[in-house]
């Protein structure tokens, strides 16, 4: 059997709108997770994490990040030595809301240690809100784990 042009454009419309279909469905498949459950309450304070950003760039290095295979090392630039750092760490994971995790800061000698059991091997932004001598700072990293 011969198809004349006409059915052939036809087929070839018919896998076209097929595909789009598709794609349609998968689109409607897909999770897309806040960066924040509460983010309009957040935005209202955001001002506070830009002055405290302000207040980490003063400062005569940043915060350092930096991961082995157990753990995640956080260490204070000199001014902070003996000073009382309180504060948390984040670790957010644009990939999953779910792999998302918050620490309570515990420094000890200048720096701060987070145990990997509870963090996924994928990459995470680690945003760091601490105050020292009642000075806001805040800073965020990337940082890549994997085995």
């Amino acid at each position: 059997m011969k198809l004349g042009w006409g059915w052939k454009i036809g087929i070839l419309y018919g896998v076209f709108v097929a595909g789009i279909s598709v794609l349609v469905i998968k689109a409607n498949n897909q999770s897309f997770d806040l960066v924040s459950k509460n983010y309009y309450d957040a935005e209202l304070v955001y001002q506070k994490t830009i002055d405290a950003g302000k207040n980490q760039a003063a400062l005569s290095e940043p915060l350092a990040v930096h991961a082995d295979g157990t753990k995640v090392t956080i260490d204070f630039p000199a001014e902070f030595k003996d000073k009382q750092i309180t504060g948390s760490v984040q670790f957010y994971s644009p990939v999953n809301s779910e792999w998302d995790q918050n620490f309570k800061l515990e420094p000890q000698n200048n720096s701060a240690v987070v145990s990997r059991d509870h963090l996924r091997n994928t990459r995470y932004t680690v945003k760091i809100s601490c105050t020292v001598d009642g000075k806001s700072y805040y800073q965020e990293s990337d940082i890549y784990l994997h085995s």
